[in-house]
């Protein structure tokens, strides 16, 4: 009887609540006869534990636009010719000689070119007005100059200084001019703003020979920008020269056409500079250069 008790308590312990239908059991866990018979969150959450982690990887794909970058600046400040670009007009090509003239005898040079050329300010015309430009100038030929809406008138008699110099570059080049257009920058603030020597008087591919005495100063250039650009010259090419007492630098081909140039004002002390530009002017015929 002991027994029979015994086992009804360790029965009973199994035995799950009585209802009034009558008692239910409910087995353990250990004894159900697999995963299936989990309820179906146990047994996602089993599945999903036992699949693989997918691993997240890196992978680079090329900007759909393409950043675009300021051409780096082209220095030159050696002897040589350098064909800078070349377009549909033909090839831009610089031709430098640096020490064209030695040092003492340009120390000379620039004394009498100084004193005795006739030095004068010219006036210009802009679309806000009349100005003065910020540097004195002479004009030397047979032939008056316009540019900037004004008129040079010229001086047929040449100084024999610049006659020399003529003759010295002409015999070197192989080039024949006819004009000169004497610049004296006074100070670091006298200058020349953007342009491009490409009045119709000179013809097409004008060759212009610039010599230089005194002070340096920094020869700019930028390249026209294409028709694209709408007249931005944020990304255009870039050429600094650094003109020396007695270099000569020589502007051949497409230059003046595809190129403009300046000298800017500084902002630290300059000595006086002299710039001679030897070019070839033609006459005029019925309102047409020839």
């Amino acid at each position: 009887m002991e027994d029979k008790r015994r086992r009804a308590r360790v029965q009973g312990a199994w035995a799950g609540p009585v209802r009034s239908s009558g008692a239910s059991y409910a087995a353990p866990v250990s004894q159900c006869s697999g995963i299936d018979n989990l309820p179906a969150s146990i047994g996602q959450t089993k599945r999903s534990r036992e699949q693989p982690v997918t691993k997240l990887q890196f992978v680079f794909k090329e900007p759909a636009e393409v950043t675009r970058r300021i051409p780096e600046l082209r220095v030159i400040d050696k002897a040589g010719v350098y064909d800078i670009s070349t377009s549909a007009a033909g090839v831009s090509r610089l031709h430098l000689f640096p020490s064209f003239i030695d040092p003492k005898e340009a120390d000379w040079m620039f004394e009498h070119l100084q004193k005795e050329i006739p030095w004068s300010q010219k006036t210009n015309f802009r679309q806000d007005g009349f100005y003065q430009e910020p540097r004195l100038t002479a004009w030397y030929g047979e032939l008056p100059y316009t540019y900037s809406r004004s008129t040079m008138q010229p001086n047929p008699h040449w100084h024999p200084l610049l006659t020399m110099l003529k003759n010295r570059i002409e015999e070197v080049t192989g080039y024949i001019f006819n004009s000169l257009l004497c610049n004296l920058y006074r100070n670091d603030k006298d200058s020349i703003d953007w342009h491009s020597d490409s009045e119709p008087s000179l013809g097409k591919s004008p060759v212009i020979a610039s010599l230089s005495f005194g002070d340096t100063r920094t020869f700019q250039m930028r390249k026209r920008p294409g028709h694209e650009e709408h007249g931005d010259y944020t990304y255009v090419e870039r050429v600094h020269i650094p003109l020396d007492h007695g270099t000569l630098l020589m502007m051949e081909g497409a230059t003046q056409e595809d190129w403009q140039h300046r000298v800017p004002k500084e902002y630290h002390t300059r000595e006086a500079r002299i710039n001679l530009t030897f070019r070839t002017v033609f006459p005029e015929h019925s309102g047409i250069w020839q």
